[in-house]
């Protein structure tokens, strides 16, 4: 890899840093090519994104960026997990973490403040941006729903008293 390729690798790398809102660093060590594959594809199908670079050049698209704090998670063979939703890169990582050993949680960053493996590990647990939008619109819904059925209630219980007189007078 030339200057120039290296070059546009750090540009790429920190533009993508930027525009992340959480970035989780893993260690990984001893990893198939098929596990990572599918480690990347679960990344991706979730929203985020898993970047494997050398940590010289991690480490150098870090700075100028809310993230300068993590350049020493930067040793042995680590990948950059990065998601705009503060909590989808984070699930992906644990959850992959967790079924497969060969894949460990440094640390990360959130919007800039600092985050240990457990900090990730919360973070983990928490629903996701849109899981949360969904509850939000049940609760807004909630209420119009009620009012609606409480609304109806006189006019089905009217009907109702109407049907019994009716059928009572069409019997006698």
């Amino acid at each position: 890899m030339d200057r120039s390729m290296k070059q546009e690798l750090v540009e790429t790398l920190q533009t993508t840093l930027k525009a992340s809102n959480l970035v989780v660093v893993t260690e990984l060590k001893g990893l198939t090519v098929a596990e990572l594959t599918d480690f990347r594809r679960k990344m991706r199908a979730a929203g985020a994104g898993l970047k494997v670079a050398k940590n010289r050049l991690a480490r150098r698209a870090l700075t100028g960026t809310d993230y300068a704090q993590l350049d020493p998670l930067f040793r042995g063979p680590t990948a950059i997990g990065y998601s705009v939703d503060p909590v989808a890169a984070a699930k992906i990582a644990v959850n992959y973490a967790k079924s497969n050993e060969k894949v460990t949680i440094k640390g990360g960053a959130m919007n800039g403040q600092l985050l240990d493996k457990s900090g990730i590990e919360t973070l983990a647990a928490l629903p996701s941006l849109d899981e949360l939008r969904g509850k939000l619109v049940g609760v807004l819904v909630a209420p119009a729903t009620k009012i609606a059925a409480v609304l109806q209630a006189p006019a089905g219980q009217l009907a109702r008293v109407l049907n019994a007189h009716a059928t009572k007078d069409a019997a006698a």
